[in-house]
């Protein structure tokens, strides 16, 4: 009975070793089979680096204001007689814009030119009646006071019938007019704005250690969310600095010379930041961006591990400069020459195979211009 156990037991320890032993060497073949897989390449585009002098520039956020800006208002109360003006429209200094009803003030006119009239003639004969001495000195002074003060009664009235013609007070475009004919209008009620949009200025703050690379007249760019580009130069400094953000205010001028910016609009400025320096350019999109450091992945011959060669990318750590349009400058770890991927970065791996096909290209402009911004 023994003897039999026995047998039984060493026919199941033999049975499970060599079940063992299959598996080992199927995992073993797995292993090894999987060691030598290589996935498919994947397709990607790639540029050649070349070095390029690049300006570093710094940015601000700016706040476009117009030279000459104001709401006309009413200066006198009054009811509202013509309207010459369309709402949008330029105008030139001295234009009328508004009359109020005036008829009461030119019938006052009227009333105190007759009387001025008279005045003047009774002065012209009370002076000859002085010269033949019939009157006193005394009649001739009230006839010469009452003179003066019919003529500026007429002075008064005249002017009270120009301030009810309202005119525009420097070149600029009207914005919505706020009246309707017949409407009375209170002292100071606003009737339309009136922008100078020809230059433009553009209010900005930079950081108090940074104000020393700006001088009056320095180049700088404004580039607003529309997609306009502007020109201009620097033209003022705030004479104190912001003592909670310790900012100084900076204004620059604009020509506008196509009205795009308009006051109120969010703009970045741009300026010089230091001289120019050498560095390494590429597309932005070419960059991938991480907490740990941002990288790229460089195009080069990798040998795998059956001891082939393949085309392969190499993951390179860089330092990056400021950003350009479409461009990034990369100030250290890429070398000119070296075949960098600038697209479909997001899905490689050191050492992945790759297959290059710049067919279609990503942008690399300096001064890109989208056609639907």
């Amino acid at each position: 009975m023994k003897k039999r156990m026995f047998v039984m037991l060493a026919i199941v320890i033999a049975f499970i070793a060599v079940i063992g032993l299959v598996k080992y060497l199927q995992i073993k073949k797995a292993i090894a089979q999987g060691s030598s897989y290589r996935p498919p390449p994947e397709a990607v585009t790639t540029i050649v680096a070349t070095s390029e002098e690049w300006s570093a520039t710094l940015q601000a956020i700016g706040t476009v204001a117009a030279v000459n800006g104001v709401t006309i208002s009413a200066d006198l109360p009054g009811v509202v007689g013509q309207i010459r003006i369309d709402s949008g429209r330029p105008v030139r200094k001295g234009d009328v814009l508004v009359m109020l009803d005036a008829r009461q003030e030119r019938a006052q006119l009227a009333s105190a030119e007759a009387q001025l009239n008279l005045d003047r003639v009774n002065l012209e004969r009370q002076k000859g009646m002085l010269a033949a001495q019939i009157i006193p000195q005394a009649m001739y002074d009230t006839a010469a006071a009452q003179f003066k003060q019919s003529d500026a009664k007429v002075a008064e009235l005249r002017a009270t019938i120009e301030r009810k013609i309202i005119r525009a007070p420097f070149d600029g475009v009207l914005g919505i007019r706020q009246i309707n004919l017949g409407q009375y209008l209170a002292g100071g009620a606003p009737v339309v704005s009136l922008q100078s949009l020809r230059p433009a200025y553009v209010n900005f703050s930079v950081p108090q250690q940074e104000i020393g690379h700006l001088v009056i007249g320095s180049p700088i760019q404004a580039t607003a969310d529309n997609g306009t580009i502007e020109a201009g130069k620097v033209t003022a400094f705030e004479g104190v600095i912001e003592e909670a953000t310790r900012n100084g205010k900076v204004q620059a001028s604009f020509p506008n010379s196509d009205g795009k910016l308009h006051p109120g609009m969010f703009v970045e400025a741009r300026f010089a930041h230091g001289a120019p320096t050498m560095a390494v350019t590429l597309p932005v999109s070419s960059v991938s961006y991480a907490p740990f450091g941002n990288s790229v992945f460089i195009v080069e011959d990798v040998k795998g591990p059956d001891g082939k060669t393949f085309r392969g990318v190499r993951q390179q750590f860089v330092k990056l400069g400021d950003t350009r349009g479409d461009q990034v400058a990369v100030l250290t770890g890429v070398k000119p020459g070296e075949e960098v991927v600038t697209s479909g970065v997001f899905k490689l791996r050191p050492g992945a195979a790759v297959v290059v096909n710049n067919a279609v290209q990503p942008g690399n402009s300096a001064k890109p211009r989208p056609e639907d911004s």
